[in-house]
């Protein structure tokens, strides 16, 4: 009886996450986020349980997703603190978009593109300094109201059962 070969990935294959780049539209001008340091953006599903007739546990149903995210930033730009100031002097809210790419070119996965849209900030530093610290940074909260992916990465070899 013949034993299939154990698949494995390609070292190569995997992404490095500093093949990256981010850009800002904020008020329909776009800047390239070259201050960034991270971010993470997730969508949170909100479950309800769900009784069944004949069965002793639960079912769960998703009934809407949530989108929150949060980066770090080398405080080198004023583009979040002019949100916020606005916001505080004149009561108008920025919503902004994100594009995030994922590139590396050893990896024969490709490249993913990811849009966050109508991002807004929930929090972020304003101000901050660290006498024992290396850089200025700052920290930001957001929540976005929908994604794009126009590009995903590709199935790699051997992932197809």
């Amino acid at each position: 009886m013949a034993i299939d070969a154990i698949r494995t990935m390609h070292a190569k294959d995997v992404v490095a996450a500093k093949m990256a780049s981010a850009y800002v539209t904020i008020d329909g001008e776009r800047f390239l986020l070259f201050q960034a340091k991270d971010l993470t953006a997730r969508l949170e599903k909100d479950k309800q349980e769900v009784a069944i007739l004949g069965r002793m546990s639960k079912g769960h149903k998703t009934v809407s997703v949530n989108g929150t995210g949060s980066m770090t930033i080398y405080k080198n730009t004023a583009l979040f603190d002019r949100m916020l100031l606005k916001l505080k002097n004149t009561g108008e809210d920025t919503y902004f978009d994100i594009q995030i790419t994922n590139e590396d070119p050893t990896s024969a996965a490709g490249r993913q593109t990811t849009i966050l849209k109508d991002c807004n900030i929930d929090s972020a530093v304003i101000a901050n300094f660290d006498a024992d610290g290396e850089w200025l940074e700052q920290e930001i909260d957001f929540t976005f109201e929908d994604i794009e992916q126009p590009e995903q990465f590709a199935v790699l070899d051997g992932m197809k059962a």
